[in-house]
């Protein structure tokens, strides 16, 4: 090797190994190895020998540029590792210390409600059932009888999607009855489901929603009554309001997916707001005797079998239950308040409970 390359190699090395960081490495790297390095130099000069000359300097760069190349990548994980093992003892925690103190979540009182609801009904015999939030048309309103004159089709109070020509109209669904329709469709008698869920009517203010939930139950099989109704509605209420002797009073009403239809009133005192008290009474849920015609839409023969619905908002019990004087507070995501109304994780509803 000449002077001039063994001189290089001597340098670069001695360079090398005072670098005591990455930075250095680097600087060093470049000026040897780098688009103007002294060694990328040398190469390019190479075609400027003698011809004579040119073979063995030019194995003699090769060789020079192979050595340091190895040399400058050992030393770049040397000090790589050196900087990864200086870090590792500067950032080293402790594990011996107790952990700081965290805040815990809580539970959305409308989740909570939804579980206490599902564990009520379960326990009872009820099976959870689930549907699409879009619904068709049919499944929505004309399977359960309610005809195209009713206001409730009306663009004002449905939320109406785009369809392409030639499909079923498409809106988001107004009620969780549809799933019923999906249940009767796709079982056969006997039929015991509660159905939680998201809902949508154009409506807003402090006691609605554009979107909110509902829970519905269902039960179709021989022999249904009245009295199967009402004990079973009257058993929920109770175990879900805590009160064993809360009074319940049924009053006839009106829907189109059932016959008869009842609404579903509580004691409570209009003046404290106390549930069980009082001699007032508060509407909280609807219900009725399966419709024949709904039945027989769904392929079930009406004359072989009955069955009763029933339906309540989460969000109204969750509020009569909690003192909520404000339904857009549930979707207001102020942390404050899902701190007070809401419920520990660590305390989930179980099948049991109230009963």
């Amino acid at each position: 090797m000449s002077d001039d390359l063994d001189a290089l190699r001597q340098e670069t090395l001695t360079a090398l190994a005072s670098a005591s960081d990455m930075r250095a490495w680097d600087a060093v790297r470049v000026a040897t190895l780098g688009k103007s390095g002294r060694l990328t130099g040398l190469l390019r000069e190479l075609g400027r020998a003698a011809p004579e000359a040119r073979r063995a300097r030019g194995a003699a760069l090769n060789r020079l540029r192979d050595e340091l190349t190895l040399a400058i990548e050992t030393r770049g994980r040397s000090l790589e590792a050196a900087a990864l093992n200086a870090r590792l003892a500067r950032e080293r925690v402790d594990v011996t210390l107790p952990v700081s103190a965290s805040g815990m979540g809580s539970i959305h009182p409308i989740s909570r409600t939804i579980e206490e609801m599902v564990a009520i009904f379960g326990a009872m015999g009820f099976r959870l059932a689930e549907g699409p939030d879009i619904e068709t048309d049919w499944h929505n309103f004309s399977a359960l009888n309610t005809p195209s004159h009713h206001p409730a089709r009306t663009d004002h109070d449905t939320f109406y999607l785009p369809t392409p020509e030639g499909e079923a109209t498409r809106l988001l669904r107004t009620q969780t009855s549809p799933v019923q329709i999906r249940t009767m469709l796709g079982e056969a008698p006997p039929i015991r489901v509660i159905v939680p869920g998201r809902t949508y009517r154009a409506d807003h203010d402090a006691t609605h929603s554009p979107m909110f939930h509902q829970c519905e139950g269902l039960v179709v099989d021989r022999g249904i009554t009245l009295g199967h109704l009402k004990g079973c509605v009257i058993e929920f209420l109770r175990a879900y309001f805590d009160q064993p002797t809360l009074p319940v009073r049924f009053r006839a009403s009106y829907f189109p997916f059932t016959e008869p239809s009842m609404e579903v009133d509580i004691g409570w005192d209009r003046r404290s707001g106390e549930i069980g008290g009082g001699a007032d009474w508060l509407e909280v849920l609807g219900s009725g005797m399966v419709h024949p015609r709904v039945l027989a839409n769904c392929g079930i023969d009406p004359r072989a079998f009955t069955g009763f619905a029933f339906g309540m908002g989460i969000e109204r019990l969750t509020m009569l239950r909690n003192g909520i004087p404000d339904l857009r507070s549930f979707y207001e995501s102020d942390i404050r308040w899902l701190r007070h109304y809401g419920s520990s994780p660590l305390l989930p509803a179980l099948l049991h409970e109230g009963l």
